[in-house]
């Protein structure tokens, strides 16, 4: 008879490519996992996945059982939570993908207070700040900062978010302050590196308006984005959940030419056609809440 930690097992290891990841993302051992899959590929009576020393793929049998294990082990995770909706808690596993920087400063201390209200949710917060495929990576959602892209996700906004451009008062007085766009762009500036260009995205009277500035630097994480700022490398365009604090305390000066930056959102995202679990929805709501709107970090700028 096939077991559902068997099932669940195949799943998690079909989506993340390894025996190992699996193993971390299940809390179990490598050795467990892979002792399930071979139990349930001698029940099934077929191989699911080729093993090789690099990696592991799905079979074609695989592939064609993927899709209803899949579909299983979401069920039977639903039906649990179900029951303990029942008994008035809400339990069991999720596993969340959020920005590295935005994550150590708001995210964690947002929800710290609703993890000790709900012992029995056994989340997993992964801090990344690369693009990833909530559906495949094995995410129930991911949050993250900027504009709505990705038609396959469904998005709750959590709040909104301005950014600002910013550089320090030793790069101004060296450099120059820009007042307008066309000054921007004789600038050097440093830039989030995933979006894979170097500019700045304006809000025109019709529509976007991106300015190209000189790669100054160019880095993957908000925090050092904002530290050479800081350190006089060229201007920023930053959230103010960011920037905030160094503009209060003068290390960081907010530079006006004449445009706003496009407006962002930070957001929950969820794959589309899956139905989100109560626990889920209720930390989307507790963030709304703990965040405000406007959000506490922007309530004094």
């Amino acid at each position: 008879m096939l077991k559902i930690e068997g099932i669940a097992a195949f799943v998690a290891v079909a989506e993340a490519g390894s025996i190992s990841e699996a193993a971390r993302r299940l809390r179990l051992s490598k050795s467990v996992v892979s002792e399930r899959l071979a139990e349930m590929e001698k029940t099934l009576g077929a191989t699911l996945l080729h093993r090789t020393t690099r990696k592991l793929t799905l079979t074609e049998d695989g592939a064609a059982f993927l899709e209803r294990a899949s579909r299983i082990v979401h069920d039977v995770r639903e039906a649990a939570a179900d029951l303990a909706r029942r008994r008035g808690t809400l339990a069991g596993p999720l596993r969340i993908t959020a920005p590295v920087t935005f994550g150590r400063m708001h995210l964690g201390p947002a929800l710290y207070p609703f993890l000790a209200d709900h012992p029995e949710i056994e989340l997993t917060l992964d801090l990344d700040d690369r693009r990833v495929d909530a559906s495949s990576d094995g995410y129930d959602a991911i949050i993250r900062h900027g504009l709505i892209a990705d038609s396959r996700l469904v998005a709750w906004k959590l709040a909104r978010s301005r950014r600002l451009l910013v550089a320090s008062p030793d790069y101004l007085s060296r450099h120059g302050r820009p007042t307008s766009l066309s000054d921007l762009e004789n600038h050097r500036g440093i830039f989030y590196s995933n979006r894979g260009v170097a500019d700045w995205r304006f809000q025109g009277p019709d529509g976007a308006v991106v300015i190209r500035g000189k790669l100054a630097f160019g880095v993957n994480n908000g925090d050092v984005i904002h530290d050479a700022a800081v350190a006089g490398l060229g201007i920023a365009l930053l959230p103010v959940f960011i920037a905030g604090p160094a503009i209060g305390e003068g290390r960081l000066v907010e530079i006006d030419v004449g445009y706003r930056p496009e407006p962002e959102f930070i957001f929950m995202a969820h794959p589309e056609g899956r139905n989100p679990s109560a626990k889920l929805r209720a930390i989307a709501d507790h963030l709304k809440q703990a965040f405000g709107d406007p959000p506490y970090w922007e309530r004094n700028r």
